[in-house]
């Protein structure tokens, strides 16, 4: 497989429709919101696990034929679930066969409890949090459950959660050559992560995570070493007729990526490829490459 020798930055957005992107287990667990600009917060734990379970649930990474996902629970023969020492029992407290297995620790590193020590391994990609590109709105639901508040009552339970009427997220995030030489992240593994990415976002079908929609994603790769633009995210701006509260499809605003567009044509000489996947319904201006 091939290793990894190019810097690359990639933006990914993708967008939320009546639904909680990430709760803040702390807070009733309501979408995080950034209380000074009213924008959506999504942290990069909660991206990493979309694409974690998308691996392992429809590419095969799940513990079967050598391929496997390090962080995920699993069952400990004493009862509950596996900590950290335990499940790196299941590769022998061996750091070649974690990483020979592991996906995920390929991708995002983490720490390995080996015996009374622990080796840590710095993850080649890594994610700003995700941040709206708009202000959101939040939504208090209030219902009734299906069955009774206790046994021989009349009344049902009641039941309330928070979400977003929408939300159009924007992630940003560099994948760093030099640490993917120490997890040995391929070429193969890094058009895993990509698919995973935009696939798993796209399956999170659960009820509370019904609704979301990957949009866009660019990808640059960097020909010259140690260069990096930095944060895409920035470069990125919506037009709209409506008050950001107020949006409620991928259809009420248009993106632009003009100033993007600029900044990349700027450094073209640092640039080896630009790519960029656009999702349906999906209206962007400002794009030159």
């Amino acid at each position: 497989m091939a290793a990894i020798i190019n810097r690359e930055e990639f933006l990914f957005i993708y967008d939320v429709t009546d639904a909680n992107p990430n709760g803040d287990p702390l807070d009733e667990n309501k979408p995080r919101i950034d209380e000074e600009s009213g924008i959506n917060i999504v942290t990069d734990v909660r991206l990493k696990r979309t694409i974690r379970d998308f691996l392992f649930n429809f590419k095969g990474y799940n513990g079967k034929n050598g391929k496997d996902i390090f962080v995920r629970s699993t069952e400990s023969e004493k009862g509950g679930l596996k900590d950290g020492k335990e499940r790196t029992g299941d590769f022998k407290n061996s750091e070649e066969e974690i990483l020979k297995s592991c996906i995920d620790i390929r991708l995002f590193g983490g720490v390995l409890p080996i015996d009374k020590d622990s080796i840590k391994f710095t993850g080649p990609i890594q994610f700003k949090m995700g941040r709206s590109l708009h202000k959101v709105e939040l939504k208090h639901i209030k219902g009734t459950g299906a069955f009774a508040s206790k046994a021989g009552a009349k009344q049902q339970t009641f039941r309330e959660e928070y979400n977003l009427p929408y939300s159009l997220i924007a992630f940003y995030g560099v994948v760093n050559e030099n640490a993917a030489k120490e997890t040995g992240l391929s070429e193969d593994d890094l058009k895993e992560f990509y698919e995973a990415m935009w696939m798993g976002t796209k399956n999170l079908i659960s009820r509370s995570k019904m609704g979301h929609i990957p949009r866009l994603l660019v990808k640059v790769r960097h020909k010259e070493p140690y260069f990096f633009i930095g944060d895409l995210d920035k470069y990125v701006k919506l037009q709209t007729d409506k008050a950001d509260e107020k949006i409620r499809d991928v259809t009420d605003v248009s993106i632009d990526l003009s100033d993007l567009s600029k900044v990349l044509a700027d450094n073209k000489d640092k640039i080896e490829t630009i790519n960029l996947k656009q999702g349906d319904r999906v209206r962007v201006n400002g794009w030159e490459h």
